[in-house]
């Protein structure tokens, strides 16, 4: 797996408008999921919220690149971004592909 790929997608707000993208990303897992677990080469997938910076995150690790790009098409993706947008969200750009360097932890 040390060939595996990290990708990160950062969303950011104005601190007024975290609660409610907060709520918007837990309630979002229900849609994303099933489409995200059956694409090939997931190996984890994480979102989290760091209410200091009034932002929010997608982070997920691949088998490889070309299968991290899935989600660049993956419709219920764009639209739950389209809806983020709506409420106030920029989304960093572009989003970032990280190749694994090295790793440790229980999941290594």
């Amino acid at each position: 797996m040390s060939d595996s790929v990290v990708r990160v997608s950062i969303l950011r707000c104005d601190a007024t408008r975290f609660a409610l993208l907060r709520s918007m990303m837990l309630d979002a897992e229900a849609a994303l999921r099933p489409g995200i677990e059956a694409m090939p080469g997931l190996l984890l997938f994480y979102a989290g919220a760091d209410e200091a910076t009034s932002s929010l995150i997608n982070t997920s690790v691949w088998d490889t690149l070309e299968h991290a790009r899935q989600l660049d098409t993956f419709q219920p993706m764009l639209d739950a971004g389209k809806r983020f947008v709506a409420e106030g969200a920029t989304f960093e750009r572009p989003i970032m592909h990280y190749a694994s360097l090295w790793r440790f932890g229980q999941l290594a």
